[in-house]
């Protein structure tokens, strides 16, 4: 292990790292760290600046992560709370890297290291749990934990998402060159996969800002979108006005668990992601309840992989905290079982995990440039700190294979 002393002259985040004589305190942190690090082989290098402006370098070899300690608080929040403490310092400006992209991919490679620390130490973890428990999906918590993603604001997402206005992974072929490309193609490939003819019903379950809705009319098809954000809907019903369709959608603002009706196809596109692992029988189940005899429903899922789905369960990330509440991801084999047991049948139409990692590069690019717009219409830097470790994490989740996305079918037989 290499440790560096000097002090460092540099400029921080957000100004000059004051320096000061290392205290007591931190030269016992780094000699914990030491302690801790030295029982495991430290993939890449850590560059730590103290509170006093004093600099350590931990491991040697690989890409460097660096992180800027503007107080010890965020110590006892990773030791009692894990990741999620140390996310939350971050939020709050107690802890800062000039790439929260390079500090996630080191400690994904690291974990053996991190979880070294403070083992036998009393967690507080569980008022994560209890608060993750709070946010379940009943018919009102599922507008509650919507509405507090989607009805942000339709000028909010109109700053940084691409002109359709669609949120979810675009599809980037070899000949593709732009992120508004990469939607239409994913868009186009949905259609594709539904398979329509002119006059078929179409449900759609969480239908975004329209964008697909407005595509599959324009097949000939009539779509039921329904959605539960309030503002998804204004913009939605707006969008088909403009494009003079109005015949061929009927948007509702409408839980899933409601809906009746039957229909040739159904869609819904990153949706199974917010339903909660609770009511994954229910939404199966709907879903073939409402297709015909014959049709078949394609479904945008994000999922996880099998082998990180017990310790997801187990503890709340930070996407379920801050981002989605009452969200959960499922494995490729839920979804598979879930069909099965609801009767339908189920196979796999494309898998594009790296897209996502460079769709949310891409979205990551546009929020920074929209910011300062963004900042006039009320959102604050900590709001910004939350928005950039979201699109970060999961990049880094994508482009690790840690989590996966693609296109799903399900199939309901004739009889």
């Amino acid at each position: 292990m290499h440790r560096d002393d000097a002090l460092d002259t540099g400029m921080g985040m957000g100004g000059p790292t004051r320096q000061r004589s290392p205290s007591w305190a931190e030269s016992a942190l780094v000699r914990s760290l030491e302690r801790a690090l030295a029982r495991v082989e430290i993939d890449g290098r850590l560059r730590l600046t103290l509170p006093s402006g004093r600099v350590e370098t931990f491991g040697r070899n690989g890409a460097e992560a660096e992180v800027v300690l503007r107080s010890f608080s965020p110590l006892w929040a990773g030791l009692t709370r894990g990741s999620l403490g140390i996310v939350e310092a971050h939020l709050d400006g107690a802890i800062d890297s000039p790439d929260v992209g390079a500090v996630i991919r080191f400690g994904r490679r690291n974990l053996a290291a991190w979880q070294s620390i403070g083992t036998g130490l009393v967690r507080l973890r569980w008022l994560d749990r209890l608060w993750h428990r709070s946010r379940a999906n009943t018919l009102s918590g599922s507008r509650r934990n919507i509405a507090a993603h989607y009805d942000l604001g339709n000028a909010f997402y109109a700053l940084w998402l691409d002109p359709s206005m669609t949120y979810s992974s675009a599809i980037y072929r070899p000949d593709t060159t732009s992120l508004p490309d990469a939607q239409a193609t994913k868009i186009a490939a949905i259609v594709d996969a539904l398979d329509l003819s002119p006059g078929q019903r179409v449900l759609e379950i969480g239908c975004g800002w329209g964008a697909l809705a407005e595509a599959i009319a324009r097949t000939g098809a009539h779509v039921t979108a329904i959605t539960l954000s309030a503002e998804q809907l204004a913009y939605t019903n707006a969008r088909i006005a403009a494009a003079h369709l109005g015949e061929r959608v009927d948007a509702r603002f409408c839980d899933y668990r409601h809906i009746d009706g039957t229909f040739d196809r159904i869609v819904s596109i990153e949706m199974i992601e917010a339903v909660g692992e609770e009511n994954w029988p229910t939404y199966f189940q709907v879903l073939r309840d409402r297709l015909a005899p014959g049709g078949s429903a394609v479904l945008q899922a994000i999922t996880i992989e099998a082998a990180h789905a017990a310790a997801y369960r187990a503890e709340p990330d930070f996407i379920q905290r801050y981002i989605f509440p009452g969200g959960m991801l499922p494995t490729v084999a839920d979804m598979a079982n879930q069909s099965s047991r609801a009767g339908l049948g189920f196979g796999t139409i494309e898998r594009f995990g790296p897209d996502y990692a460079r769709t949310l590069a891409d979205w990551r690019d546009r929020f920074d440039a929209a910011w300062p717009d963004i900042a006039a219409l009320g959102y604050d830097e900590r709001f910004r700190r939350m928005w950039r470790y979201y699109l970060s994490y999961c990049e880094v989740g994508f482009e690790a294979g840690d989590i996966d996305v693609g296109l799903y079918r399900c199939s309901r037989p004739l009889t």
